[in-house]
């Protein structure tokens, strides 16, 4: 049985870390806002110029000025504060971000992610996710094992784009969890879903990855 999109995002929200500052991308990543465990304390930021962001409000609560940078309807805090956009980049370009979690389209075996930009599709633009790479200190990709089409998305190499290269520290996918110590090490299997073997998940992986001892 694989984790749902709920669960992948409980999933990730369990490395978060008590005073991080943290940026969300689109799609499963912002349920992680819904799931940060009791006693931790993270500021979450959106590229559009909000730090401290709550969990997604309720139908009655929801305010249509008040968007993140997917722009999904979102809660402020007490704390919440507003600044252009440019201020937020600076916070991301200056090394500020403690932690992003994106979505991918391919994630590749040394750490490359290709997730903005499928050849030949309409796109409305690259969004912050290269400038979240390149500045932020760790790097978590949550994201469904395999395409539509049932292929590998965990692969040797990415075919598409790159968003970046050598950046990713955490993939969380349906089927299970992987890390690796730095980057130039190999990403190793810590965690399956329930009912999910590794004999399962290496049918769906062409990138090489170890096994924790």
């Amino acid at each position: 049985m694989s984790w749902d999109r709920n669960q992948m995002a409980a999933r990730a929200s369990q490395e978060l870390h008590d005073g991080y500052y943290v940026n969300l991308g689109i799609g499963i990543p912002t349920l992680v806002a819904d799931h940060i465990p009791e006693g931790v304390e993270v500021t979450l930021q959106s590229e559009n110029g909000m730090l401290g962001i709550g969990p997604f409000p309720f139908e009655d609560e929801i305010d249509p000025d008040l968007i993140n940078a997917g722009k999904q309807t979102i809660s402020e805090l007490p704390s919440s504060s507003y600044f252009s956009s440019s201020d937020s980049f600076a916070m991301i370009r200056g090394g500020h971000i403690d932690l992003t979690v994106l979505g991918a389209m391919e994630i590749a075996q040394n750490g490359d992610i290709a997730n903005w930009m499928i050849p030949g599709k309409m796109i409305k633009g690259m969004g912050g996710a290269m400038d979240l790479v390149a500045g932020v200190k760790k790097i978590i990709v949550v994201m469904d094992h395999c395409a539509k089409d049932g292929s590998p998305k965990f692969i040797r190499s990415c075919t598409l784009p790159l968003t970046g290269t050598n950046v990713v520290d955490v993939i969380i996918t349906d089927l299970a969890v992987f890390k690796r110590d730095d980057h130039s090490s190999p990403f190793k299997l810590i965690e399956l879903a329930p009912d999910v073997s590794a004999e399962d998940v290496a049918a769906k992986t062409t990138a090489h990855f170890t096994k924790a001892s």
